[in-house]
């Protein structure tokens, strides 16, 4: 395997795996989530099934309305429904319950900078956006509307249904969403793959990346 592909593979799957443990660490913290953890919560609460699988079926159910919005899913996209909801539930396993804001307030903070990082690390590997982010794309180019409309108008319903379900919103929530676009253009540029043919390291580019940042 050549290395430039060994790099990108790897990137793809530390990445994926570590938005899961990312996510985890804000479920621990009980400050509040990202919008779509809170749907995946709230749905977990109704019924007893745990955050990581609630996360895989959403996850597969949002990939088939791929299909009208003609977007064609690839390896890191088919990858991003099973590991991050698998990573999340493996991390909350293995996390003790927090209950005093001296641990809680660094585990919101942590899980922030940590789902940065991560969401860098996968994206720049460039292997397709995560269905979520592909559903944003999707509709941008089918309504013409922009990405940051389509992702606030998608994001606050999914907030508004997994909160009415019993999923949490809080400080964390809102430092999430201030947080995530500077953090992921930050280490979308510091992991940035090059090209075979390039020496240096290059920012990354595409929907994908807009889909992150536009918010």
């Amino acid at each position: 395997m050549k290395p430039h592909l060994t790099r990108r593979l790897i990137q793809l799957y530390v990445g994926l795996a570590l938005y899961g443990a990312s996510s985890a660490l804000l479920v621990v913290s009980g400050l509040g989530l990202e919008p779509w953890n809170v749907l995946h919560q709230g749905l977990a609460e109704l019924t007893g099934m745990s955050i990581g699988v609630v996360s895989i079926f959403i996850g597969a159910a949002v990939l088939l309305l791929w299909i009208p919005l003609k977007q064609r899913p690839g390896l890191g996209t088919v990858s991003n429904v099973f590991v991050v909801g698998l990573a999340m539930d493996g991390t909350l396993a293995l996390l003790p319950d927090a209950h005093t804001l001296i641990v809680r307030i660094p585990l919101l903070v942590a899980g922030i900078v940590l789902n940065g990082l991560a969401t860098g690390l996968y994206i720049s590997a460039k292997f397709g956006p995560g269905p979520r982010d592909g559903l944003m794309t999707g509709l941008h180019q089918r309504t013409g509307r922009s990405i940051r409309l389509m992702r606030t108008l998608v994001e606050v319903a999914v907030v508004a249904t997994g909160f009415a379900f019993g999923g949490t919103v809080g400080i964390g929530t809102v430092l999430y969403a201030l947080a995530i676009g500077p953090l992921a253009q930050f280490f979308l540029r510091f992991f940035a793959v090059p090209a075979p043919s390039e020496r240096g390291i290059v920012a990354a580019g595409g929907q994908p990346e807009r889909a992150i940042l536009q918010r």
